[in-house]
């Protein structure tokens, strides 16, 4: 799809409105505990400032449900902002009206402004339009920076972009272009890597996944559910019995569309589910009635590896096994690890986003080697799921 980005902008002199996702972790004494993605800013921000543009930040921060509510302002985010840009960053007390006019008008080249929390307006979440023309009112450019907050329809992602000449931020650039070349005109052959609690959470996401790849591994609790569908029993170990004939209809429909699953074959069992637990690997059919499975066994990442060295991309959502507690952690990360090197020596392309998929490649040490990580949640699994993006299609 062709989409404006910041290279066909003219913004020179311009207020140019850009919507961020600056949703950070903050801890009880207001300091952000992560900042990544206040520093995925930066790119866009740095480059409207080297155009002329005057970038006029909006974003959200938590769910104050349409009203004010002081400890979800957006000044929280205030150092972080200033550290990341290397600039002393502005702030409007509102997003619109009076306070957000004067700020805006107040800019002098070379300076960014943080407006209030756009959630803290009920038109924010209804995509109302007459917010939306209220926001509108206060630049020139509009430009969307926060694919995390595309699946939404809101006012700052949707409604405004109608308002405005519009383009896509430097982020959101990244994001797409990784992802289209992942799912859209992929190299081949192609595996995704699948893992979670439930098979219910990703029904979508599979029943999409099954058509459109090559190969198709399957991790975590959601393993689980497809042995059982199999007839396998699992012990103790978290599984969707209920989801078993939907189990069974995926596995169905990717033998129609030429996709092979690739489920675990052996596996690692415990009694009890905590850090360093007796544990013990057996065949995948072979689970104790009084144990659970907790990971994936070295043969199964044996057979995920060669799949690797035998595919060109892969797209990664979800860990193998229960990575949070060591040992159980070791699939995961053999097989981020494998992943990743296979990236470095230009085998692979790697495409990897969901909140527990990163925070499992950083526990691994593979994240930095990988082609790109999302740092979009829902987003990245609606795209994956073949949904329309809202705040994408409303970019042209």
């Amino acid at each position: 799809m062709t989409r404006k980005t910041l290279d066909d902008l003219d913004m020179t002199g311009k207020v140019v409105l850009v919507r961020v996702d600056i949703n950070v972790p903050v801890d009880d004494a207001g300091h952000v505990t992560d900042a990544t993605r206040i520093e995925r800013i930066v790119p866009t921000v740095t480059d409207i400032l080297k155009g002329g543009g005057k970038p006029v930040l909006l974003a959200h921060f938590g769910r104050p449900k349409g009203k004010p509510v002081a400890d979800m302002s957006l000044k929280v985010t205030l150092p972080a902002l200033d550290a990341a840009l290397g600039r002393a960053v502005r702030f409007a007390e509102d997003c619109i009206g009076l306070p957000a006019k004067q700020a805006v008008s107040a800019m002098q080249p070379g300076d960014v402004l943080l407006l209030e929390n756009t959630r803290f307006h009920a038109g924010e979440e209804t995509d109302d339009p007459m917010f939306a023309a209220s926001l509108a009112a206060l630049g020139d450019i509009y430009v969307n920076d926060a694919f995390s907050a595309a699946h939404r329809a809101h006012a700052s992602t949707h409604a405004i972009a109608k308002l405005l000449p519009c383009a896509a931020g430097r982020l959101m650039e990244a994001e797409l272009s990784a992802l289209e070349s992942a799912l859209g005109h992929p190299q081949r052959p192609v595996v995704a890597l699948v893992g979670g609690a439930k098979v219910s959470t990703k029904l979508e996401l599979l029943g999409n996944l099954v058509a459109r790849v090559d190969h198709l591994v399957i991790g975590g609790g959601m393993a689980n559910t497809f042995l059982a569908a199999k007839g396998i029993d699992v012990g103790k170990s978290l599984a969707e019995h209920d989801m078993t004939e939907t189990a069974s209809r995926i596995m169905q429909k990717a033998a129609d569309a030429g996709c092979r699953i690739l489920l675990p074959d052996d596996v690692v069992v415990a009694r009890e589910f905590k850090a360093g637990a007796d544990n013990q690997t057996v065949a995948a059919d072979a689970c104790p009635a009084d144990a659970m499975i907790l990971d994936a066994g070295p043969e199964t990442v044996a057979r995920i590896e060669r799949v690797f060295e035998d595919s060109k991309t892969l797209i990664w959502n979800g860990p193998l096994g229960a990575f949070e507690i060591p040992p159980f952690d070791a699939a995961t990360n053999a097989a981020a690890l494998k992943a990743a090197a296979l990236t470095k020596a230009g085998q692979l392309i790697t495409v990897a986003g969901g909140g527990d998929t990163v925070a499992a490649l950083n526990v691994a040490g593979a994240a930095d080697d990988f082609t790109y990580i999302s740092t979009a949640g829902g987003a990245f699994l609606e795209w994956m799921e073949g949904k329309t993006l809202p705040g994408v299609a409303v970019l042209g």
